[in-house]
């Protein structure tokens, strides 16, 4: 086994290229994933869809991603994150393309489907797989830069869509993210390596006096008896709770925001498009700040003000009205606080369970919050249609991330993984 003096004659340790190919998984998964919002007012315009409908197709593309999610963590515990994003990277490429061609309520679902289970790979074995090349110390940082992917990503679409629509029609936004998804299939295989053991290497910042004892799950244990550990954990149960709330309240405004924005405070698309934007300079400043910030501070307490800040922006959103600065600040806020949630409960699965099993915990982990995001949008969609207004589903996304928060408080502080 390498040490980090052998380490230091290389160039770059390969951790970096791992960080680097991963952020751009990030950047594509998520500016399909989150540019949705962007581009359904176009969608609502030319196919007629209600915003029950609306928050429908990505319910589809929510449901498939939890089924497979579980399942991934699962495989890249098993088969290494290497062959699990490349082999999950064609159906997200395809699916992407597919969108382009929506003629159809039911076409859209299935289409958002297909991306949904490719999805499932860019996730939970992109988190494992950079947690599994950086020491317990370095995960918030690293996090933190590969979430600045997501951010990014979301950013770019809230300003490269309307110019796209503009130029062409909402159909070349997924013609564009389809390619792009699809050149990484290639890039993963060739650069991607699922473990630092399998380049006789430490992950990067492991300590010299420190010499990791390798375990690896039993090739007999199955995958009932992970989950029956996994399960039986009390605390297993309380940052997925946490977690399910949380993604509820941040998917009615992530989801909704353009939409709120564009038809009930009656700003041209552009204009409210240019909230997505925030939005995702927001996580890029977020994820740099607060993931690392969560090495010195501790990932619960982190969780714990996170939530206690998405809470405020989402007030702030329902107090600002049609105040442009007032809006776009508090959006600002969401998205900060909105790019930490998801690397920082992912990095729960890291230090509060074995790290054998983490990809599993983290897979396990995005299931309810995908139940919760898929509650939220359903929800927020028929509201919005009934009352017309978004102002009832905006304040129930207040009260579940104060819930949020307050349940965190509850997990244990002991952290089990120490690599």
């Amino acid at each position: 086994m390498a040490n980090d003096d052998n380490q230091g004659s290389r160039m770059i340790h390969w951790a970096w290229i791992i960080l680097i190919v991963c952020f751009v998984n990030l950047f594509i998964n998520y500016g399909i994933r989150l540019g949705y919002g962007v581009v359904l007012p176009e969608m609502i315009r030319t196919l007629g869809f209600t915003r029950r409908q609306a928050g429908d197709i990505f319910n589809a593309y929510l449901f498939a991603y939890i089924c497979f999610s579980p399942f991934t963590g699962y495989l890249t515990d098993r088969l290494g994150a290497r062959r699990i994003i490349s082999l999950f990277g064609i159906l997200l490429a395809s699916g992407t393309l597919l969108m382009g061609t929506v003629q159809s309520f039911w076409q859209a679902c299935g289409f958002y489907a297909i991306v949904g289970i490719g999805a499932a790979s860019m996730w939970t074995p992109v988190i494992t797989l950079v947690q599994r090349w950086f020491f317990i110390k370095r995960r918030g940082m690293a996090l933190g830069i590969l979430s600045t992917g997501f951010g990014l990503g979301f950013a770019s679409m809230g300003k490269l869509f309307p110019i796209i629509v503009a130029r062409w029609n909402w159909q070349y936004c997924w013609y564009f993210l389809g390619i792009a998804a699809l050149s990484m299939v290639v890039i993963n295989a060739l650069l991607l390596r699922s473990k630092p053991e399998d380049m006789k290497l430490l992950p990067w910042g492991t300590p010299p006096n420190i010499e990791p004892v390798l375990k690896q799950t039993p090739p007999g244990q199955k995958l009932r008896t992970i989950y029956g550990e996994i399960l039986a954990t009390s605390r297993f149960w309380v940052i997925g709770f946490s977690y399910f709330l949380i993604a509820g309240a941040l998917y009615i405004i992530t989801t909704y925001m353009v939409d709120y924005a564009r038809y009930e405070l009656g700003f041209p698309y552009a204009k409210a498009s240019f909230l997505a934007t925030v939005h995702g300079l927001g996580q890029i400043i977020g994820v740099l700040t607060v993931s690392f910030a969560s090495d010195y501070i501790g990932r619960r307490m982190t969780i714990f003000l996170s939530n206690i800040f998405i809470s405020a922006g989402i007030m702030g959103v329902v107090l600002s009205g049609a105040n442009t600065y007032a809006l776009i600040a508090s959006i600002g806020v969401v998205g900060a606080f909105y790019g930490a949630t998801f690397p920082m409960y992912a990095a729960s699965g890291g230090d509060y369970f074995r790290k054998e099993i983490m990809g599993t915990v983290i897979g396990a982990l995005t299931l309810l919050y995908g139940i919760g995001a898929i509650i939220a949008n359903r929800m927020a969609g028929h509201i919005r249609d009934v009352t017309g207004s978004f102002h009832i589903p905006f304040i129930i996304a207040i009260v579940a991330a104060l819930c949020a928060s307050i349940l965190i408080l509850f997990v244990r502080k002991e952290i089990v993984s120490q690599q």
